[in-house]
C-alpha cells in the first residue's frame, strides 16, 4: 500500500518552565519518533497513559501551541499527488486540509462540540468552511442524511449537545469527521468514558466508515483489546518512545519487545483464571528519562548494555520492527 503519512524524527516537547526566553525544563513527550501510515489501513497506537500517544496526534494534526513546541523532525502528508509539510505549513493551509483530508477526535465528544449551538449548527460551520454555493437546502439534506447513516435520528439535527447520551454525542463527532470524507482521520481514544456495550457500537461504527470511505484510520488507546478488534498494524510507545511496529496479528502472537508482552500478558482471557500480572515499576519522568533504553528499569531481561546505550530500531522479519538489545 502507498504511503499517506510519514513521521520522521519526530521531537515534541512541553516546555514547563523558562526564564528570560531560555527553557529550563521541558517534557520529552515525543522523542525521535519515526513510523509511516498507509493509506486504506487502521493504524493503531498503543501504550500506558502519558507515553505520548496524545501530543503525537496533536502534532500530526497540526495543533501545535505552547507549551507545546517541536524541537525537530518533520511530518508529511501525500494528498492528491502533493507532499505537505505539516510542521512547517501556516494557518491557511491548516484551515484548508482540516475537515477535508485530515479530521480529528479529540478525547470526550464535549471538547469538540460548541454547548451553546445546535448540532446542526455545527455541522454547518464544517460544509460552508469547505464548499461553496451550498444553498441551506442542500446542506440540510447532505447533513440529515449523513446522521442517519451513523445510525443516529433526525431528531439529533436540531438538539443541544447537552441533550444527547455520552454514545451519541461520540457519534455525532465521529459524523462530524466523516462528512467531507477526509482521507486521513485521527482517533484520540475515541471510546473513552463510554460504557462496553457503547464502546462496541463505537468501534463498530468507526471501522464501517474507514471501510466504506476505503481512508486511513489512526487509533489512540491503551487498551489492547480496542486494537485486537479494529487495527491492522499497531505502534507500542513507551516513555515517549516508538519500541514496536508490527502486524496487529504478529504483534499479538510474537511481541518482541519485554513490554509489549507485558501489555498483551495483562488482557483477561475467555475461561483463564490465572492471576493477570501488571507491569512491575512504574513509567519514568519524561522530564529526565533514563539514558539507555527506557524501559530497562522494569525489564524483567535487562543487561548492562541496556542501560548506557539506546537501541536501534530493527526489522526482525518483514514488516515487523522492534527496538530492544535483546534481538541482537
Amino acid at each position: 500500500m502507498a504511503t499517506i503519512a510519514k513521521v520522521e524524527d519526530l521531537r515534541a516537547y512541553y516546555v514547563v518552565e523558562a526564564v528570560g526566553g531560555v527553557t529550563v525544563s521541558e517534557i520529552k513527550a515525543v522523542d525521535n519518533v519515526s513510523f509511516e501510515v498507509r493509506e486504506n489501513e487502521v493504524l493503531g497506537i498503543a501504550g500506558e497513559s502519558g507515553c505520548g500517544k496524545s501530543t503525537l496526534m496533536k502534532v500530526m494534526y497540526g495543533l501545535i501551541a505552547p507549551p507545546l513546541t517541536v524541537k525537530g523532525g518533520s511530518v508529511h502528508y501525500f494528498f492528491e499527488g502533493r507532499k505537505v509539510d505539516l510542521i512547517g505549513a501556516d494557518r491557511k493551509t491548516l484551515n484548508r486540509i482540516w475537515w477535508k483530508y485530515i479530521s480529528y477526535i479529540p478525547q470526550g465528544s464535549m471538547n469538540v462540540l460548541n454547548p451553546t449551538m445546535r448540532v446542526k449548527d455545527q455541522f454547518l460551520d464544517v460544509l460552508r468552511a469547505h464548499i461553496r454555493r451550498l444553498d441551506d437546502e442542500e446542506a440540510e439534506d447532505m447533513i440529515l442524511k449523513h446522521i442517519e447513516s451513523m445510525g443516529l435520528p433526525r431528531e439529533v439535527y436540531t438538539s443541544f449537545p447537552h441533550q444527547l447520551s455520552g454514545g451519541m454525542r461520540q457519534r455525532v463527532v465521529i459524523a462530524l469527521a466523516t462528512i467531507l470524507k477526509p482521507k486521513v482521520i485521527l482517533a484520540d481514544e475515541p471510546t473513552t468514558a463510554l460504557d462496553v456495550v457503547v464502546q462496541r457500537g463505537v468501534l463498530q461504527l468507526l471501522r464501517r466508515v474507514q471501510k466504506e470511505l476505503r481512508n486511513t484510520l489512526v487509533v489512540v488507546t491503551h487498551d489492547m483489546g480496542v486494537h485486537a478488534q479494529i487495527a491492522d498494524r499497531m505502534v507500542i510507545m513507551y516513555a515517549g518512545k516508538v519500541v514496536e511496529i508490527g502486524p496487529v496479528d504478529k504483534v499479538f502472537e510474537e511481541p518482541l519487545h519485554p513490554y509489549t508482552k507485558y501489555l498483551i500478558q495483562s488482557l483477561p482471557k475467555i475461561g483463564d483464571k490465572t492471576l493477570r500480572k501488571g507491569i512491575p515499576g512504574k513509567p519514568p519522568s519524561l522530564e529526565n528519562p533514563p539514558p539507555g533504553c527506557r524501559f530497562y528499569p522494569r525489564c524483567p531481561r535487562v543487561m548492562d548494555v541496556c542501560k548506557v546505550e539506546e537501541p536501534e530500531m530493527v526489522e526482525v522479519e518483514p514488516m515487523h520492527y522492534v527496538a530492544c538489545h535483546l534481538v541482537r
